[in-house]
């Protein structure tokens, strides 16, 4: 495939980004004084308003026919209000195409939450970022507020209720964890985000992923977004994420992976356009029908759009 006469003509569906506006709603890793511990480090550069003329601005050189919003960590004491201020967004700048709310899948009014995100005529998912370990060395099964937690597993039960699927955030070395997640609840749509977070590029740090993938490849009704792999203080290229796109896709299968920009977050590793040319490029001799799923017909059918 030609970049300049093909990558640009493609349609495609950014799986994963972000709009805010710091003045009208309280986020509170972007708003507080105090930064809070970031995989990218000093993230300063993205602690400003970022709405739908930015993101145009940014992918300007691509075929964007349509987004999908991942909620931003906003306010958790009201995590309606950031629905009803992206279907204002969604009415005035044809912007986000749909949505994935915030609920917090272990608080007593969980099933109220859902109830309302499930009304909103944007909202196709929720995204609830499990308890994590920073290594995984310090990886431990049934921690509360995990995938194993009982209390969190009994609000995910409630997603099927509401046709809602979920966003998992979560470092490679809880797929595991994932794996039984997809088992026990097989009836609900599960989406794992950002590339199950392969920070470690040793060669045994990618053998313990790929081994990781492995297991969550078993189970149907588990899918991946192939995005959010910057490091920091390292530029975004092809030689260095190329081999881990192909592996993911080799190994979840090309009906299961969607591309997805992370903007604004992944503009501190990369412009747009050095991240979406890399995509393509990761992916230049695929057949055009294995194209246009990863950047496109996938995300449409995962998200309902």
């Amino acid at each position: 495939m030609s970049e300049t006469e093909d990558s640009h003509s493609l349609p495609v569906v950014d799986a994963h980004q972000h709009f805010w506006d710091l003045q009208e709603n309280y986020y509170p890793w972007l708003c507080d004084r105090a930064a809070i511990p970031f995989r990218y480090g000093d993230y300063s550069a993205i602690r400003r308003t970022y709405l739908p003329a930015d993101y145009r601005n940014d992918s300007g050189a691509f075929n964007i026919v349509g987004t999908v919003h991942i909620e931003a960590e906003h306010d958790p004491s009201d995590p309606l209000k950031e629905t009803r201020w992206l279907e204002g967004l969604a009415e005035s700048e044809k912007l986000p195409s749909a949505c994935v709310a915030q609920a917090w899948l272990d608080r007593p009014d969980v099933e109220e939450i859902l109830a309302a995100q499930a009304r909103s005529r944007l909202i196709r998912g929720i995204r609830h970022k499990p308890r994590s370990a920073a290594t995984p060395g310090d990886a431990r099964r049934g921690e509360p507020g995990s995938m194993d937690c009982p209390l969190w597993r009994q609000g995910f039960a409630l997603l099927h209720k509401y046709d809602l699927s979920f966003d998992l955030q979560t470092p490679w070395w809880h797929l595991e964890a994932a794996a039984d997640l997809g088992r026990d609840f097989p009836q609900t749509q599960i989406i794992i985000n950002h590339t199950a977070l392969p920070a470690d590029r040793s060669e045994a740090g990618l053998a313990a992923w790929r081994k990781a993938l492995e297991q969550v490849a078993e189970l149907p009704n588990i899918a991946m977004k192939i995005s959010g792999l910057g490091r920091p203080g390292l530029p975004w290229s092809v030689e260095a994420n190329g081999p881990i796109i192909r592996d993911a896709i080799a190994i979840m299968g090309v009906t299961r992976c969607m591309f997805a920009s992370n903007y604004p977050v992944d503009s501190l590793v990369g412009s747009f356009q050095e991240i979406y040319s890399g995509f393509f490029s990761a992916v230049s001799d695929f057949s055009p029908a294995a194209q246009r799923a990863l950047f496109h017909d996938n995300a449409v059918r995962l998200y309902r759009l």
